[in-house]
């Protein structure tokens, strides 16, 4: 009795994120708002600014969807994965990752968010290379290879993580194919164990029985 209560207690606990994303649902208004600012201050002076000060005012607005998509990508993926199912299976609006990023997924998925962004601060910082100093740049570019190297670096413990449960998948799925249990062409569509063969036996009875036949 205790231990059910216990284990009821520590499953709905699961929870007290809920409230996390609400407040991550907040900061992206707070992009939203942001973005609507920057958007506003771009218009009046599209004609008479520079094609520099335009492309970076075009950087800032792709910067700040990227910081969007993320923050949808955790709210979803996060509330998913830690929380509860979304039952919106049956909305033609459902986004095809959803419920198939796991939490090996949502890391590569944002790290690579996170060196887009860091791609797009870099180029900007690029476009102004004369307001910055040689130890600025170089700072930033170690920074944004930090950020490329612990992207591939996890993408290949994920890859390593993988690889056992896929040498297992395709060991049992060999063993079904050699037993018969599935076709062996890529069809996951089960047969009974022996049917082929019986199918074989059946259409080769009636050109032995032809062949008996000539024979007498």
């Amino acid at each position: 009795m205790i231990e059910r209560i216990l284990e009821g207690v520590i499953f709905g606990s699961r929870w007290l994120l809920a409230p996390v994303y609400l407040g991550l649902i907040g900061g992206l208004c707070f992009l939203l708002a942001k973005f609507v600012q920057e958007f506003l201050h771009i218009v009046p002076t599209v004609f008479s600014a520079s094609e520099t000060d335009v492309i970076l005012a075009v950087l800032t607005l792709v910067d700040l969807s990227l910081a969007g998509n993320l923050l949808v990508m955790v709210i979803f993926a996060g509330y998913e994965n830690f929380v509860s199912k979304i039952d919106c299976a049956e909305s033609v609006d459902r986004p095809e990752w959803m419920g198939k990023v796991d939490y090996g997924g949502l890391k590569l998925k944002m790290i690579a968010s996170i060196v887009a962004i860091s791609a797009i601060q870099l180029l900007k910082a690029f476009l102004h290379v004369q307001d910055l100093t040689q130890r600025d740049l170089a700072w930033m570019l170690g920074l944004h290879m930090a950020f490329v190297i612990s992207g591939v670096l996890l993408a290949v413990m994920d890859r390593i993580a993988r690889s056992p449960d896929e040498m297992a998948e395709a060991h049992v799925r060999a063993q079904m194919l050699l037993s018969g249990e599935i076709r062996p062409h890529g069809s996951d569509a089960a047969a009974p164990a022996g049917a082929g063969g019986a199918e074989r036996r059946a259409a080769d009875s009636p050109m032995r029985g032809a062949g008996q036949a000539n024979t007498a």
